[in-house]
């Protein structure tokens, strides 16, 4: 994979730029936000790891210019010395893919741009599948056993977020903020959301698709792979 490593922190960067270009990776490196950014936009990495307390620009504001301006779908692994919910909200608010907490293990690093290459690479064709469920991101098609399902904008994005973090359980409070950014919705939208994605994805089917981890969010899944 070509990875960029965004880091002012010398002795941070310099120990993951050697763990990964030790395991066969390219990897480019800018210690400051501007110069990251430059590189971000007018390169293609498969994985950014970006520091989010940066000089020239910070990690946020790079994430948002990257996004919006450049309009780059490049996977952001955000690095912070600071585990506040509001920080990590506010990253995935700006268009971070994951968060890590510094002091931090290459090793769960390293598996982590493993996850958002892989998951890079495979939406290369556009098309998200879990179990029978299908979804084109470019022609807004979704599918299950064949069938092509009617959904409603939000139903469209929630499945998307769910789809593209399977198997693992988003937060209810990322789903939120990916979904609708500032303008939060009342306490039950998610909720109600959610039971009318249930409707057209799970009820009509046999095997549930879509599943809640009670106090913590929601996650899409085969229940069968989840048995093995």
């Amino acid at each position: 994979m070509k990875i960029l490593v965004v880091e002012d922190n010398t002795d941070i960067a310099a120990n993951i730029v050697d763990y990964f270009e030790e395991k066969d990776h390219i990897v480019d490196y800018a210690g400051d936000g501007v110069t990251g950014l430059h590189l971000a936009v007018s390169n293609d990495f498969d994985v950014i790891i970006l520091d989010l307390m940066l000089p020239g620009m910070d990690g946020l504001d790079l994430c948002k210019k990257l996004r919006k301006d450049a309009k780059k779908n490049t996977p952001v692994i955000m690095l912070t010395a600071r585990d506040t919910l509001s920080q990590k909200l506010e990253g995935f608010e700006y268009g971070a893919d994951d968060y890590m907490v510094k002091p931090f293990a290459l090793q769960e690093l390293e598996a982590r741009v493993n996850v958002l290459g892989t998951r890079k690479k495979k939406n290369l064709n556009r098309t998200l599948q879990v179990a029978d469920l299908e979804f084109n991101l470019d022609s807004l098609i979704v599918k299950r056993d064949g069938q092509k399902l009617k959904m409603n904008p939000t139903g469209l994005k929630l499945l998307q977020i769910l789809m593209e973090s399977s198997p693992y359980v988003v937060p209810r409070e990322e789903l939120e903020v990916k979904v609708w950014g500032e303008e939060m919705p009342d306490s039950d939208s998610l909720r109600v959301h959610i039971h009318g994605l249930r409707t057209t994805i799970d009820k009509p089917f046999d095997k549930q698709l879509i599943h809640t981890r009670h106090g913590i969010g929601y996650h899409i899944s085969d229940p069968d792979e989840l048995s093995e």
